[in-house]
């Protein structure tokens, strides 16, 4: 892992990159490749991916254990101050921007919302490299496959990783469609899907 642990305390805040295709073997010497990332905070791993439904797109797994990723690195992002609860807060309280239908994989992916937490948590973005096909994509989109251009990329974990309260909390307030079921085991809830969560004010305003 390109990292150490922090040494002023706090909850260590981890970005975890995987592959989408064995051709990153080649690219990321070039400082090129297609990659997922999650980011890893008090013990579990965040993510964003797509579904065809307006709720949230943000889930959780173990870390470094993303299902239909091949887990590449790690990267050391900083700490947070935040307490397991008030992260849990936050968090939920962001996936309200990330529902699963507005997933894109040049303008909103899963990068953009790693981004977006680390930015909020430590005050520093990701390693350009991560995204960089996402930025290149957004000037040069005509290149690009027409599918890559006006589709997303559906891919949300299929099967639970956290306890059994976690999954009762996700169960019992995301989504009650059963359509939705093999879909949202992973997911969170988001406090525009639910009711409203209090948010820590030192976070509160980066989320405006």
């Amino acid at each position: 892992m390109e990292a150490q642990n922090g040494a002023g305390g706090g909850a260590p805040v981890v970005l975890n990159v995987y592959d989408l295709t064995p051709m990153n073997n080649y690219l990321y010497w070039f400082g090129l490749g297609v990659f997922h990332s999650g980011i890893e905070v008090h013990g579990m791993e965040y993510g964003f991916g797509a579904h065809e439904f307006p709720t949230s797109g943000v889930f959780e797994v173990e870390p470094k254990s993303c299902p239909g990723f091949i887990y590449r690195r790690s990267v050391w992002m900083g700490t947070t101050d935040l307490s397991r609860a008030e992260f849990r807060s936050f968090i939920e309280n962001l996936a309200g921007k990330y529902n699963g239908n507005t997933y894109h994989l040049i303008s909103k992916n899963c990068n953009h919302f790693t981004d977006d937490v680390c930015k909020n948590l430590t005050r520093k973005s990701i390693p350009g490299w991560v995204n960089r096909l996402a930025r290149v994509g957004s000037f040069f989109n005509c290149l690009l496959p027409e599918g890559i251009q006006v589709s997303t990329v559906r891919h949300v974990p299929t099967h639970p990783a956290f306890s059994d309260d976690d999954m009762d909390s996700v169960s019992s307030s995301v989504i009650g469609d059963s359509d939705l079921e093999e879909l949202d085991q992973h997911l969170l809830p988001s406090t525009a899907d639910v009711h409203s969560i209090d948010v820590p004010p030192k976070l509160a305003k980066d989320l405006l």
